[in-house]
């Protein structure tokens, strides 16, 4: 059985233990030297950062998000022990672990290090498409020979070089498609490094629940529980134009996934389409204060994570969900490209007045849609608005203080609504 240890990255023939340093932390497996399809996932990314800049921290549980009235971004696998999970209102969260430590998202400084982890990939294989901050496509195919080591190796070499150059670990997919890799890089986390051969798709898939496919959300989900599909064998008893029948393209789609079929190349240039930020109250609220604290918040987060990412947008998108679940989306398309937080904020708050719609709301989001790179960005200002580029050249100088000093080096008064 061909074998590496993930810490001395030694190749060996089976065993539980590596014969050169000893360590149990070993991938053994048939085709683990074949196989050059991978997907790699930070562990609990922003939480490891936070550890990483704060050692007093390191062994507490860490929550990385918002005040009471936020939700959970990510947290540390302590936390999660406790039954805290991503997306989960913080109150509730904090119900849950009260000695939990809350930290505030710093989106400048956890795109810093996705930049360092990406130039470590790109030393590996061109062919990389990443997902988000924290994860990313592979595709290792004909790189042994430039690399004098097949492409599992240099995966766990990759892991190796995060933990002991950055201070963050995580953890590998290996498969023969993108949909059993992203499968695979949960198996065994944290610090997994985990294997789907081709031989064993089939038996490894179909005890599986249906939701494990990649996209199937609580929508699609409900609507396959509703034809009776739970499971991947559930699934499999369906003939492909039944599926289609009932469920259209999404339908084609689960036909082959559940066989572990994935023809989807790793694809470089997938481009970011938009950035969006929303919260969910956890008191269905119509207060203009809250709601325009919140509009703020949420403008602030999607410029800092369009300034991370170099990218600038022409359309400014307001999305509010009433208490009965209704939704309203409003858009309003830019003379120029923006990523200032500033604008993003004025552009919502007039799409919310223009809209006029009465609460109490459970939902409000904001985005940045129509991307390009941000050479162009907020270049002019507006004639009729004086006091824009006084705003501008102080939002600039904010962003040079925080990014030297850290996110709550300053804070408006109006985020704290």
């Amino acid at each position: 059985m061909p074998a590496l240890c993930k810490d001395c990255l030694a190749m060996f023939d089976g065993g539980h233990r590596c014969p050169v340093c000893r360590s149990p932390r070993v991938a053994a497996h048939p085709d683990l030297f074949a196989l050059s399809i991978a997907h790699m996932d930070c562990d609990a990314f922003y939480a490891s950062v936070e550890k990483r800049d704060d050692p007093s921290i390191r062994d507490r549980p860490v929550i990385v998000g918002g005040g009471t009235r936020g939700v959970v971004s990510t947290c540390c696998y302590i936390a999660r022990i406790f039954g805290v999970r991503s997306a989960m209102p913080m109150f509730q969260a904090l119900k849950l672990c009260p000695e939990a430590v809350v930290v505030r998202p710093r989106m400048e400084v956890y795109a810093a290090v996705s930049r360092q982890v990406r130039a470590m990939m790109e030393a590996m294989t061109p062919a990389i498409e990443p997902l988000s901050l924290d994860e990313a496509f592979l595709d290792l195919s004909g790189t042994a020979r430039l690399h004098g080591a097949p492409p599992a190796v240099m995966l766990a070499r990759l892991l190796r070089r995060m933990e002991t150059e950055l201070g963050i670990s995580g953890s590998v997919g290996l498969s023969h498609n993108k949909f059993l890799a992203k499968i695979a890089s949960d198996l065994d986390k944290p610090r997994g490094f985990s294997v789907i051969g081709r031989a064993e798709t089939a038996d490894f898939l179909r005890d599986k629940p249906a939701r494990i496919i990649w996209g199937v959300g609580s929508a699609t989900q409900g609507a396959l529980e509703r034809a009776g599909i739970r499971t991947i064998a559930d699934l499999l008893r369906w003939d492909r134009q039944d599926l289609v029948a009932r469920f259209g393209q999404t339908g084609e789609r689960l036909w082959h996934l559940a066989r572990g079929e994935d023809a989807r190349p790793v694809q470089r240039d997938h481009t970011v389409k938009s950035i969006s930020k929303e919260t969910t109250f956890h008191d269905d609220t119509a207060d203009p204060d809250i709601l325009d604290g919140h509009l703020w918040r949420l403008a602030e987060q999607v410029s800092d994570r369009s300034k991370a990412r170099g990218l600038a947008g022409r359309t400014v998108t307001l999305k509010l969900k009433r208490a009965d679940f209704a939704q309203i989306t409003r858009r309003h398309a830019l003379a120029e490209p923006t990523q200032s937080a500033d604008r993003l904020y004025r552009e919502a708050r007039a799409l919310f007045d223009a809209a006029g719609a009465r609460g109490p709301f459970r939902l409000i989001g904001v985005g940045l849609a129509d991307l390009a790179p941000a050479g162009a960005a907020d270049l002019t200002q507006d004639l009729l608005d004086p006091g824009a580029a006084r705003r501008m050249a102080a939002e600039r100088a904010t962003d040079a203080i925080r990014a030297r000093f850290g996110r709550d080096a300053i804070i408006k008064g109006r985020s704290l609504r």
